[in-house]
């Protein structure tokens, strides 16, 4: 598996958005996991060839 980060959560939906109109297939859809963490958001996809693709965004409580 491959983890891509992210600078947005909107990134991580374009990002997924964009492998499964590109023939990925869903692992896990946009969206927070809070067993990850707070401020943890991700995507979980597969591509054609069958890699297992992670996109996070995590955010970062010490800029607040």
């Amino acid at each position: 598996m491959v983890a891509f980060l992210a600078p947005s959560t909107d990134a991580v939906d374009l990002a997924y958005q964009a492998g499964m109109e590109n023939g990925g297939l869903d692992e896990g859809e946009p969206g927070e996991r809070p067993h990850y963490g707070d401020g943890y958001y991700g995507a979980y996809l597969r591509d054609p060839d069958g890699n297992k693709l992670h996109i996070v965004y995590r955010v970062d409580f010490s800029l607040q």
